[in-house]
């Protein structure tokens, strides 16, 4: 994978498309390249790069101590961007212009949501008009966190197995202990692939943010 200088929007916008259909850089859970890109990245990605920005926020929510016990082995963040360098000065002039830019930024705005909204109605009308075939189906184990030994994972589990959508079937779940009296909950659901994804999951059981810290993935198998 070659992301190119991710400290500029068109590094992004790769690592942002690459992440479309994952949850990390590379594997199913976190991992030292998730570290690696996550330190050469400015901040969080803007709103427009919503998959690079879900990846961004999952990892900051892990703290140092976390973060340096991902598995793997950190690579040269070379490998990700072909030794791509920082933006040159005059790239970084270039933006500046464009956040400066009274008179265009309406324009390109408008533009980019009318070329999204294309898009969209283009991969609608493919789905629609897509001939019934073999349903793909994955199946995924969740670890959802609680904030500390104090939680009820009772309550927990009831919020997870309360999320219902379309494609989506919950399946056995059990507590694993993590350390200090902490245990999370690990669940399995089967998802039907055009209709659930895992940052759908992730987003919906975080919503509840008094029981939850963070959800990861511990497996993706297809069915």
């Amino acid at each position: 994978m070659n992301f190119g200088d991710l400290k500029t929007k068109s590094g992004i916008a790769k690592l942002n498309s690459y992440l479309e259909d994952k949850s990390y850089v590379e594997g199913y859970v976190p991992s030292q390249t998730d570290n690696v890109v996550f330190d050469a990245l400015s901040g969080p990605p803007d709103f427009a790069h919503t998959h690079a920005r879900r990846w961004y926020n999952h990892i900051a929510s892990y703290n140092a101590d976390e973060r340096s016990s991902f598995v793997g082995v950190k690579k040269p963040i070379s490998d990700f961007t072909g030794g791509a360098a920082s933006a040159s000065a005059a790239d970084e002039d270039d933006d500046d212009d464009d956040d400066i830019d009274l008179f265009g930024s309406d324009e390109e705005a408008d533009a980019a949501a009318e070329k999204l909204k294309a898009e969209r109605a283009a991969e609608y009308a493919a789905k629609k008009n897509k001939k019934p075939g073999v349903v793909a189906k994955s199946n995924i184990i969740l670890d959802v966190k609680p904030w500390d030994d104090e939680t009820d994972m009772a309550d927990i589990e009831k919020h997870v197995r309360s999320i219902v959508a379309d494609g989506l079937l919950w399946g056995s779940s059990k507590l694993v202990p993590v350390g200090y009296g902490i245990k999370k909950l690990q669940i399995s659901c089967v998802v039907e692939d055009d209709k659930i994804g895992t940052d759908f999951l992730e987003e919906e059981i975080t919503k509840n943010e008094d029981l939850v810290q963070s959800v990861d993935v511990a497996a993706f198998n297809k069915i």
